[in-house]
């Protein structure tokens, strides 16, 4: 690519190994590309207020783009606008926890500043200990029962190919569903996606999806990179995501490989 004016970023296992903060190389990488113009974002399927707060403590408070909800939500800082974009009802949420019964399975929705759970699950409990969310426990499935942007179900991993397979013989015109972790499934409005949301910026400011470059490591970054100029799937990733990705980085995300194929493929042949 010889034009780029965006790059995107999912966060967890993609540009951080999960729950921790960017490497010096990564803040290196990001600050040479925005020193020459290119815009950085970050794209997750947090809540924008978590997103917002991860950058924060990155050291960043002015990325150009931030999405949240797996492209339901975004910050465009350029013009210091916020997008919230369509809701699951709450119809739509009882038929998706009526359709995972089968499953035994760890609910969870946001809810204002913190996270409604339908019981404790490992996951949940080191995100607590390491202060990056609040929790509570539900006293009964009711409670999840709102217009929301997305719900979870937190699954043991060696159960998640079935669920997989189960998802695929009952899909809905009312919800998409995306693999977001090895242990986690996440549904939202089937208009939802992480391409949704960056459309919308690029349209906006008159830039090209061929003009940008998107890094993912599953299956809800497969739209953005699909659509995207350069779409990279990291060593770490999903076999569905590599299988579409245009190239998969050398290196895995433990092993700073975000910032090891920007360094190599996108600075050093330019120079910056």
């Amino acid at each position: 690519m010889k034009d780029i004016k965006l790059v995107i970023c999912d966060v967890d296992n993609t540009i951080i190994v999960k729950y921790t903060t960017l490497t010096e190389e990564a803040k290196d990488c990001i600050n040479r590309l925005r020193a020459h113009g290119v815009y950085f974002s970050v794209a997750s399927g947090r809540d924008l207020k978590e997103v917002k707060a991860a950058a924060q403590n990155w050291g960043y408070d002015d990325f150009e783009l931030l999405i949240g909800y797996n492209g339901g939500s975004m910050w465009d800082n350029l013009d210091q606008t916020e997008e919230n974009y369509y809701r699951l009802s709450a119809e739509t949420v009882k038929e998706i926890f009526d359709l995972m019964r089968p499953f035994d399975t760890y609910p969870r929705i946001y809810v204002d500043d913190y996270m409604l759970c339908g019981k404790e699950s490992p996951m949940l409990l080191e995100a607590a200990k390491k202060g990056i969310m609040k929790f509570k426990l539900a006293k009964s499935e009711d409670e999840f029962y709102r217009d929301i942007p997305k719900v979870m179900f937190g699954i043991d991993e060696d159960k998640m190919p079935e669920l997989e397979k189960y998802l695929a013989e009952h899909k809905s015109d009312k919800f998409a569903y995306f693999k977001t972790q090895k242990m986690l499934m996440e549904f939202c409005d089937p208009r939802i996606h992480k391409a949704f949301a960056l459309r919308k910026f690029c349209e906006k400011h008159g830039i090209s999806m061929d003009q940008v470059v998107a890094f993912g490591d599953t299956t809800n970054d497969n739209t953005m990179i699909q659509e995207s100029g350069l779409g990279v799937c990291m060593l770490n990733g999903s076999d569905d995501t590599k299988a579409i990705a245009d190239v998969i980085s050398e290196k895995a995300c433990d092993d700073n490989g975000w910032a090891y194929f920007v360094e190599e493929n996108i600075l050093k042949p330019r120079g910056w």
